[in-house]
């Protein structure tokens, strides 16, 4: 049996990284590592920090199974999880909300790990992690909600306090 992309997608900090790191012993489990035109500096994400010549490059070269821009930034999940879940393996990726349809599209088994927390709590863990300034900050809490596409399996997990 082919194994799944499991998408887990929520807001900025609501804890997408530490939802997936849970997973990291389970002998069954792939996490994917995005690519980003970001530095690879310290932080709790593991990703591979490319230059947008290289991550046009990578493009071109059709080395990403998903690829979108958001936040000034360009990000990927490499086509390496195609062979992962061709081997049975499920597959964790965080992805853009916006790419669910073309991901649901694109994977045959496909599911959505769907976190949430209070303004409060992502206001906080934003201000940790010290990559936004405060009007960054706001932005992105006064993000729109998503509606999921009809047909996609969502789990929604309510990720508040200790994981």
């Amino acid at each position: 049996m082919i194994g799944r992309f499991v998408a887990v997608v929520g807001p900025s900090g609501v804890g997408k990284d530490s939802v997936k790191q849970a997973f990291v012993l389970e002998p069954n489990v792939v996490l994917a590592r995005r690519i980003i035109t970001r530095p690879a500096v310290g932080g709790a994400e593991d990703f591979e920090g490319v230059s947008d010549t290289a991550f046009d490059l990578l493009r071109q070269a059709d080395a990403f199974a998903l690829h979108w821009s958001a936040h000034g930034l360009r990000y990927a999940i490499p086509r390496s999880v195609d062979r992962d879940i061709a081997a049975g393996r499920d597959v964790l990726g965080n992805i853009s909300r916006g790419m669910i349809a073309e991901a649901a599209a694109r994977f045959a088994r496909f599911e959505v790990i769907s976190l949430t927390a209070s303004r409060t709590s992502l206001a906080q863990r934003l201000s940790v992690r010290a990559r936004e300034d405060a009007a960054d900050i706001a932005r992105r809490l006064d993000r729109p909600s998503f509606d999921f596409p009809c047909g996609v399996k969502v789990h929604h997990i309510v990720n508040e306090g200790t994981l």
